[in-house]
């Protein structure tokens, strides 16, 4: 049977202040994507509103711009797959096993109260399948109830996007929250590699996550094992 992902992309394309844009960090998604095309599942992607997913320009640049991105960059298929993103009322999550939530700074604002998403994830989840997470996509769990009440990532060992690495990257004074602490607020036993932006990823059962964005090789691989 043909496993199926679903990649969950934001909308936003900047942050507070207009003037300094932001969105998807484009080797989570390709890097992941590649890893899964390779294995022949097929895939979809999804954002909170649909339509184009804007990409963050650091990512876009040397040393961070890889030929995984750049190939993206380079197909025209490829940059119409996030220039027509699917809405999360266009997709039948029991079709799904596993959804994967990419980052970028973006999704900290897109993705944590998003009812359609969290629908998506919750249906995945409660079917067995495999909700994931890297980077700041993990901010698409923070929030994720399941149908008794409870919080996904209550008790389990997740890891994201470190507020030591928010600090190194030079913009802890313009994202919204800090959401390494607020995963630990909801009960979440949260990991992070000994030293920033090392590659990292932690599996706790079907719940997959990865530290940053040198991190979704790992995350993919964690997951291929488990389909």
């Amino acid at each position: 049977m043909t496993r199926r992902i679903l990649h969950v992309v934001t909308n936003v394309s900047h942050y507070a202040d207009p003037g300094e844009p932001t969105g998807l960090w484009l080797s989570e998604l390709t890097h992941a994507y590649d890893i899964f095309e390779a294995e022949g599942y097929e895939q979809r992607i999804v954002s909170p509103t649909g339509g184009k997913s804007p990409l963050e320009p650091r990512a876009l640049k040397w040393p961070l711009l890889d030929a995984s991105a750049n190939a993206w960059l380079n197909s025209p298929a490829r940059m119409t797959l996030l220039a027509e993103t699917a809405r999360p009322d266009e997709i039948d999550a029991a079709l799904f096993d596993v959804i994967y939530f990419t980052g970028g700074h973006a999704v900290m604002w897109d993705f944590p109260d998003d009812a359609g998403l969290q629908k998506l994830a919750r249906g995945i989840w409660e079917r067995g399948g495999i909700v994931s997470s890297v980077c700041h996509g993990y901010c698409g769990l923070l929030n994720l109830a399941l149908s008794d009440g409870t919080m996904l990532v209550a008790g389990k060992r997740i890891t994201g996007f470190a507020w030591s690495e928010e600090i190194l990257a030079g913009v802890s004074g313009r994202v919204p929250y800090n959401a390494e602490a607020e995963m630990k607020r909801r009960g979440a036993r949260y990991q992070k590699a000994l030293l920033p932006f090392l590659t990292y990823a932690v599996a706790d059962g079907r719940l997959v996550t990865g530290q940053n964005p040198f991190s979704a090789k790992a995350t993919a691989r964690k997951i291929v094992a488990m389909l």
